[in-house]
């Protein structure tokens, strides 16, 4: 999937005519490309909202970046500067002023589209990363699933999730549920790490919904050592009386006490055995196995059977 790329240019110059040509370049290669002119390139960066910015502003580059970074709305924005000051000292001008990356003239263009595309793809893993967990998120899970089912070999799919846990973010708030959420993290990254090679993925689809994808034979293993090592762990988790008493008490919007279960793990589990599939049926079969498992009490692994 193509990126949204702003290239900066001052008009009337050789740097505009590069720009002009990468943007060609860039657009056939599915990106979303618009070219502007310097003196509203924060106008433009704030207005479109692009992935990335590539400049090539001549000696008003720093100037710019400086600009770009004192907006609240653009200065996360990654800039990418064509430079025609190949000394140190120009690098650091710019690298001081906030650019990402400097690209010395003359230009590669293989190399200058490698680079772009290439700080594209780090940015669309960095903001799927987890901000609690910092596993891969949806982006870097869907690559990861697609890329299993395009090879064609057999793989297994594992959709995980906490049961009962608003019970517990409702009881405890949400620092305490936030603390149980990275135990289920850890469990899962030591049972990944121990079931060896091949390894497998372990990926954080968002709130309480994990992914692992691995070997067809690890997957129940892998996943009934991590059930197991966080029903051990998660104990220390609650307070003592309702530890003991196997169960919360909590009160419901009608002013009921009720009594809820400790949180437990659903996996919904698929074996691709191989061969040509649609990787979002494999999801959907994962998801569906998921809900099977949250019927069961207690921890619970519900593995598709159907073939």
């Amino acid at each position: 999937m193509g990126g949204r790329i702003l290239l900066v240019a001052d008009a009337g110059t050789d740097g505009g005519d590069v720009a002009r040509h990468l943007g060609g370049e860039l657009r056939s290669r599915g990106h979303d490309v618009e070219l502007v002119h310097s003196a509203v390139a924060v106008e433009r960066a704030i207005a479109s909202r692009p992935d990335l910015l590539v400049l090539d502003a001549g000696g008003h580059s720093a100037d710019v970046v400086r600009r770009l970074r004192a907006e609240p709305l653009t200065a996360w924005l990654p800039i990418v500067v064509l430079t025609e000051r190949a000394d140190a000292a120009g690098h650091a001008l710019l690298l001081a002023s906030g650019a990402d990356d400097c690209v010395t003239a003359p230009y590669d263009p293989l190399e200058l589209i490698a680079r772009i595309e290439g700080t594209l793809h780090r940015l669309a893993d960095i903001r799927s990363l987890s901000p609690l967990t910092g596993l891969p998120g949806n982006h870097r899970i869907e690559v990861e699933v697609a890329a299993r089912a395009r090879s064609r070999q057999p793989f297994a799919l594992c959709h995980v999730d906490l049961d009962e846990f608003k019970g517990f973010n409702d009881a405890y708030g949400f620092q305490r549920g936030d603390q149980l959420l990275l135990l289920l993290a850890a469990c899962l990254q030591r049972a990944v790490q121990r079931f060896g090679e091949p390894g497998a993925f372990l990926g954080h689809v968002g709130g309480d919904d994990f992914v692992v994808v691995c070997q067809p034979d690890q997957a129940e293993p892998l996943c009934g050592w991590a059930l197991e090592e966080f029903g051990r762990l998660s104990r220390p988790h609650y307070d003592d009386a309702d530890a003991a008493r196997g169960h919360l008490r909590t009160v419901d919007r009608r002013g009921e006490l009720r009594c809820q279960p400790l949180v437990s793990v659903s996996v919904g589990l698929v074996v691709h055995r191989g061969g040509p599939v649609d990787h979002r049926r494999l999801v959907a079969i994962a998801t569906e196995m998921k809900a099977v498992a949250k019927r069961q009490p207690g921890s619970y692994i519900a593995v598709d059977r159907r073939g």
